[in-house]
């Protein structure tokens, strides 16, 4: 008999399709790859199948593992003059404004689908051509545009998604206007490249002929991928990063990249005894955030030495050295079943590139051109070698059995708002949903110095930074998916800022 699952994803129409695999007998992985597949391909601007990211999985009775599906640097097999070339930079005006590269030296090696077969293989229960129906019936007969994606795109529909003819004209109406929220969406070719893939697997990605013209496409337009990159392309399963919170054991993702162990210097801060930093819980998360978002702003930057730094602030923050911290687009899909396996999926494309694969309807990633995390731009990078990432899709467990399952959208908001759910939820026994929905703060460091992003209904300590007001509640803040498993009962949470979706599938 299959048991119960709950899905958290970033749209209903996601863990729609999750739950249509759950009660096809799948388990908590089946239904996150299920919904992670629909939320990359009905989600435009905001995610597609041609990015990376992570998977975060952890099994009763074994130890959390992470599977690294992110971007690696491309150019294998080119000569050394053409690394780095072929990047535009452009001005998108989203979210206060931010300057990224586009263009076909911008794309990055996509580990997406290799991330999601090797978590298929290890973890799932069904078959892989399974857990694609869902995302191909949605491209087959359409979808509505999102909302969050529909924000993104009046501001990146000309200067990123209008380089590529077949991609503008899914996203724009006759008269050139960016489609409204809501208007059908329907991307030509993209639901045969679907059943390419769930025919072939997650290889024909790499070396099969949809492969083959992502590479060709992206070398003859001036990028840098090549075919030796996708051939030579594997999924990497670590150890998840753990902490202990209290009774519960936090695993994320680890180094290399920067969001799990950020998130994870930020637990450890939140949980112990640190006299040096405030009891109350707004001024001690205020002053967490000061400190190792500071340390990341001045130390991690320096991306040639980013693994010794992250275990740096590792130690300091394990010793009690809180002074050497002084010196400082994207889905999520959460889902968790009773036999307490939990699955964290996050998965991104950066701003996008704006290229499509010629007939395939798969975007491809500018993960090689997001300035936050590469200051220096596309090139002077090793061919083969993964690119830094905020993400953090974590799971944790207690010593009862409880389960949890959680990750957010939203560059570096992603740390701090799981930091401040998962205080109240873990620490301060906050229900889930309610720690969810609370509002939160961020600490923002920019050219002008640092600023106190807050929402309403936050008693703001009087030593503040000065403060950035929302009015409302804002996806700046993130976009929590949460699924969980307490006492023998299933949950699932969608943040209400971003129009997420949830379902609960009894046994």
């Amino acid at each position: 008999m299959k048991g119960a699952v709950a899905v958290a994803s970033s749209s209903q129409l996601a863990a729609d399709s999750g739950a249509e695999i759950a009660e096809q007998e799948g388990n908590a992985v089946d239904a996150a790859i299920a919904a992670v597949l629909t939320s990359m391909n009905t989600e435009p601007g905001v995610c597609a199948l041609g990015g990376g990211g992570y998977v975060t999985i952890w099994r009763a009775g074994e130890r959390p593992v992470t599977i690294d599906g992110y971007a690696a640097v491309p150019g294998l097999g080119l000569p050394d003059e053409r690394l780095g070339e072929g990047g535009v930079e452009v001005f998108i005006e989203y979210g206060g404004g931010v300057r990224s590269i586009v263009g076909p030296g911008s794309v990055a090696v996509p580990g997406s689908v290799a991330a999601l077969g090797e978590a298929s293989a290890r973890y799932g229960r069904l078959p892989w051509d399974v857990l694609f129906q869902p995302a191909i019936a949605a491209a087959e007969q359409g979808f509505p545009l999102p909302q969050a994606c529909y924000n993104y795109l009046i501001h990146s529909g000309d200067n990123v998604f209008g380089r590529d003819r077949a991609g503008w004209e899914c996203l724009h109406d006759k008269e050139g206007q960016p489609k409204e929220a809501g208007t059908p969406i329907r991307i030509p070719h993209l639901a045969a490249s679907l059943r390419q893939l769930a025919e072939h697997g997650a290889r024909e990605f790499y070396t099969g002929e949809l492969g083959h013209r992502m590479a060709d496409h992206v070398l003859e337009a001036g990028g840098t991928l090549s075919r030796e990159d996708l051939a030579q392309y594997r999924p990497l399963t670590r150890e998840a990063l753990t902490t202990s919170v209290g009774s519960w054991e936090v695993a994320t993702n680890p180094a290399p990249a920067i969001g799990g162990v950020v998130l994870s210097a930020m637990l450890t801060l939140v949980a112990g005894e640190y006299p040096s930093l405030p009891r109350a819980p707004i001024p001690r998360q205020i002053a967490i955030q000061k400190l190792i978002l500071g340390y990341r702003r001045n130390v991690l930057n320096e991306t040639e030495r980013l693994e010794l730094n992250l275990n740096a602030l590792l130690n300091a923050v394990s010793r009690g050295d809180l002074a050497h911290l002084e010196s400082p687009s994207t889905v999520h899909t959460s889902a968790t079943d009773t036999d307490g396996l939990a699955c964290a999926i996050t998965m991104s494309t950066g701003y996008g590139s704006g290229h499509m694969v010629p007939e395939s309807g798969i975007w491809l990633n500018n993960c090689l051109g997001e300035m936050e995390l590469l200051p220096t731009g596309p090139g002077g990078r090793t061919p083969g070698g993964r690119l830094p990432s905020n993400m953090a899709p974590t799971v944790a467990r207690n010593g009862i059995g409880d389960t949890l399952s959680i990750g957010s959208p939203g560059a570096d908001r992603i740390t701090t708002a799981l930091m401040q759910v998962l205080h109240r939820h873990l620490l301060e026994g906050m229900p889930l949903r309610e720690a969810v929905n609370a509002p939160r703060v961020h600490v923002q460091f920019d050219s002008t110095g640092v600023r106190l992003a807050h929402e309403p209904g936050i008693e703001i300590p009087a030593d503040s930074p000065p403060l950035h007001t929302f009015r409302e509640q804002s996806m700046y803040f993130g976009g929590i998916g949460a699924t969980c498993i307490a006492g023998g009962r299933l949950e699932a949470v969608a943040d209400p800022r971003r129009a997420g979706g949830t379902r609960v599938v009894p046994t």
